[in-house]
């Protein structure tokens, strides 16, 4: 079949649909659903999140210098999506979409206690890309809930029934595939 040649665009899919968490200097927490997220870097543990300057939230972590990502589950679509499309100048996300705030150990912003997966982090890079600023940062306090852990103490992607996003569409994962590696081991 033809390949036809498309203008440049973000066709880069499937990426995370995550709800980011920040707080004004009052401690006034809001949430806001984001899409361009990414793991940038290993040591230390980095994610990046990029946010138009028109955006609530982009503020409030352009003024904290902190956010805590947080990764919902499959069950938490609409609540994802609502957070995504009201503000947080004239809404209470947590109290529209039936959230819960829960302290952080590091960081203000708090965590959504509904979400299995945590990542608590502070600005170490911000960088102004176009429509999006870019901020990277450091991942400072992981919480995960218990439930999510695998036999050995890390995260089992599957059981966080994590959303995924592509064509403006919110996806849950499919099966796995294989793991990292599978194909260099022998046998």
């Amino acid at each position: 079949m033809a390949k036809v040649l498309l203008k440049p665009g973000t066709e880069l899919y499937p990426v995370p649909a995550v709800m980011v968490t920040c707080v004004s200097k009052e401690g006034k927490p809001n949430i806001i659903t984001l899409a361009w997220v990414g793991t940038v870097c290993s040591e230390p543990p980095m994610v990046s999140i990029s946010i138009r300057p028109s955006r609530y939230s982009h503020g409030l972590i352009e003024e904290s210098g902190e956010f805590v990502v947080n990764i919902p589950t499959a069950d938490l679509v609409r609540q994802t999506d609502m957070c995504g499309v009201i503000s947080g100048r004239t809404h209470d996300k947590f109290e529209a979409a039936g959230l819960t705030a829960e302290p952080a150990r590091l960081v203000r912003p708090p965590l959504i206690k509904e979400c299995p997966v945590n990542l608590e982090c502070k600005v170490k890079h911000a960088l102004d890309l176009g429509t999006h600023d870019m901020y990277v940062g450091e991942i400072v306090a992981v919480h995960a809930d218990e439930a999510v852990l695998g036999p050995d103490g890390s995260v089992d992607a599957a059981s966080t029934k994590a959303l995924a996003f592509a064509a403006s569409e919110y996806w849950s994962l499919g099966e796995r595939l294989g793991a990292y590696g599978f194909t260099a081991k022998k046998g």
